[in-house]
């Protein structure tokens, strides 16, 4: 291969937000109707903020932790400023939909399903929608599209090598254990044709 084919080939991102932009892009071409061009913006930032563990998890105790949800919803109840309760349902929002895009697994051995997620996080941005002082437009599509948001989130920062043989049937053996919808794709993206009766339960 030349150097100058490998010059065309090798991308270079000016940012993490820009990269994740990109990859939203990209993967909301597919949606029928598009997300909103400041919903995308929205989306990528909300990656490149969770990319980092000290925005993904709360220091407690001397410790870096992963705060639950229900209890992230208390705190914004017992607010005693609007802006603060704003504040508090964002980040539930935000966080119900990246760690329902890529944890679903985790979550769900524990008993989690994705109807937490989308519960949780769909709730947090409609009270947004109505009561935050800006993007009340972002957070409205998010209300509205959140499942379709959570999957575009899944999809924009899955990881773009090929899976190993052992990979592929750890994956097939998640979907088996869970019924995970985006598991399947996963799969049938792969070429493997999935048969309901398969599934144990």
């Amino acid at each position: 291969m030349s150097l100058e084919t490998q010059k065309k080939r090798i991308r270079t991102e000016t940012s993490l937000p820009d990269y994740f932009r990109r990859r939203l892009h990209r993967k909301a071409r597919r949606l029928r109707p598009p997300p909103h061009e400041d919903t995308l913006w929205y989306l990528g930032q909300v990656l490149h903020r969770f990319s980092r563990s000290d925005e993904l998890f709360d220091y407690h105790e001397g410790h870096l932790q992963q705060r639950p949800l229900a209890l992230l919803y208390g705190d914004a109840q017992a607010a005693t400023s609007h802006h603060e309760r704003c504040l508090l349902l964002q980040r539930l929002g935000d966080l119900a939909l990246f760690l329902g895009a890529f944890f679903p697994e985790r979550y769900a051995r524990r008993g989690i399903r994705r109807d937490y997620f989308i519960g949780m996080g769909s709730a947090a941005y409609d009270f947004l929608s109505e009561r935050a002082s800006s993007n009340r437009h972002i957070y409205r599509e998010l209300t509205q599209g959140f499942v379709r948001m959570l999957e575009l989130v899944a999809a924009a920062g899955s990881r773009r090598s090929p899976l190993g043989h052992d990979e592929v049937m750890r994956l097939y053996a998640r979907w088996l254990e869970t019924g995970d919808s985006r598991l399947a794709r996963q799969l049938e993206s792969l070429g493997i044709v999935l048969d309901g009766g398969d599934r144990r339960h």
